[in-house]
């Protein structure tokens, strides 16, 4: 599928939102500026999710509670700077909801 802007690419991301389900987890890869984190803003909203998403690049995770009870909450990670695979483990992510 081809996304031509930032709508459309929220627009995808609320389509794969209705999708999911605890646990899942969706991978993004792509240079600066490929729309990431305008995917992860969609897929926020679509969810209901507490907070204001913005890039976690300096803080590397930041966890968006759901809004309402019984909603899925989102764990936004910016693997860019992880180098190792013990790097992930330390970030506790089967911890977060």
């Amino acid at each position: 599928m081809l996304v031509n802007d930032a709508d459309a690419m929220r627009a995808l991301a609320g389509q794969v939102a209705a999708r999911l389900h605890a646990g899942d987890v969706i991978v993004l890869s792509g240079p600066l500026g490929a729309g990431k984190t305008t995917f992860a803003q969609g897929l926020g909203a679509a969810l209901g999710v507490t907070g204001h998403i913005t890039s976690p690049t300096f803080v590397v995770v930041r966890t968006h509670r759901p809004a309402t009870a019984g909603g899925l909450g989102m764990t936004h990670v910016d693997a860019y700077r992880i180098g190792a695979d013990a790097d992930v483990d330390d970030l506790d992510l089967d911890d977060r909801t």
